[in-house]
């Protein structure tokens, strides 16, 4: 009886242990500031009034049709989201000639791959077409300054404007988050996976639920977007003091000068604040 007991209570270490180990310790949860905002931050988004860039977009590719049938403005993003990850396979290593969704697009067509920054830049614009105010959004690791390669993912960020709320997408893995059917920004990724993964719900025709949390999570560090997200290939980009991006750099953390070692970043202006990252377009634009 006394054996038994004892295999028993090996069996149930080895388990316990083994759950353990499936967890991954490095999930550890961000904090950021919930309270400040700089009033002095301004943002300029696609307000979409007769842009013909964005109209040649959706003459040339079957934008609209896409939406028509969409109730929700998460449905519209879900079958945007879908097509675009669906027009090439990603290439980590191969840059398009030129750098704006429709020559973007138009490679793809030859049958040319692109990397995740490509993903991102035609899923704003396609987004912005349908008038959904859209961001391409960088994701940086903790080490970033001291890493060789990839230290970086791109990806979006739109606003729904029925949920009144910013939400992430990624186009190379077809993924857009959700906790009880609502529906995640960045940040609040990095909370789910981090501290409520049971909850979380990736539905990707790509990638499974934990492999997309393994792969993403040490992206979701450090997250950058520009100011000026106007959709065009002459727009005259904005910037504030000289600066072109906002970088939300959790509290406590340094606020990285250096990308992969070799490249400057010399054109962020930092905040540890949720309050200025997730601004409502509505309110801000120009």
């Amino acid at each position: 009886m006394k054996n038994t007991t004892m295999k028993q209570v090996t069996i149930l270490s080895i388990t316990i242990l083994t759950l353990l180990g499936s967890c991954n310790s490095d999930f550890t949860t961000l904090q950021f500031d919930t309270i400040s905002k700089n009033n002095d931050l301004e943002f300029w988004y696609e307000q979409n009034n007769n842009n013909e860039y964005l109209n040649l977009l959706r003459s040339n590719y079957p934008i609209d049709s896409l939406v028509k049938d969409a109730k929700t403005d998460a449905e519209k993003v879900q079958s945007i989201l879908h097509w675009v990850y669906k027009q090439w396979q990603h290439d980590g290593n191969n840059e398009p000639r030129k750098k704006d969704a429709i020559s973007i697009l138009e490679e793809a067509k030859e049958g040319k791959n692109f990397r995740c920054v490509e993903y991102g830049v035609v899923a704003s614009a396609c987004l912005n077409a349908i008038g959904l105010k859209t961001r391409t959004l960088g994701l940086m690791t903790e080490d970033v300054e001291t890493r060789k390669s990839g230290a970086g993912h791109v990806v979006s960020e739109v606003f729904l404007n029925d949920l009144n709320k910013w939400v992430f997408i990624d186009p190379q893995w077809d993924v857009m988050p959700s906790i009880n059917d609502m529906p995640l920004n960045a940040v609040e990724l990095q909370q789910a996976i981090s501290s409520n993964f049971d909850e979380l719900e990736i539905q990707s025709s790509k990638i499974s639920k934990k492999r997309y949390a393994d792969w993403i999570f040490p992206y979701l560090y450090y997250f950058n977007f520009l100011f000026d997200n106007r959709e065009g290939v002459n727009v005259e980009r904005n910037t504030i003091e000289g600066k072109s991006q906002l970088m939300l750099v959790p509290v406590g953390a340094i606020n990285p000068r250096v990308f992969q070692r070799n490249h400057k970043i010399d054109y962020a202006i930092y905040t540890n604040s949720l309050n200025d990252f997730y601004a409502p377009p509505n309110n801000i634009d120009k």
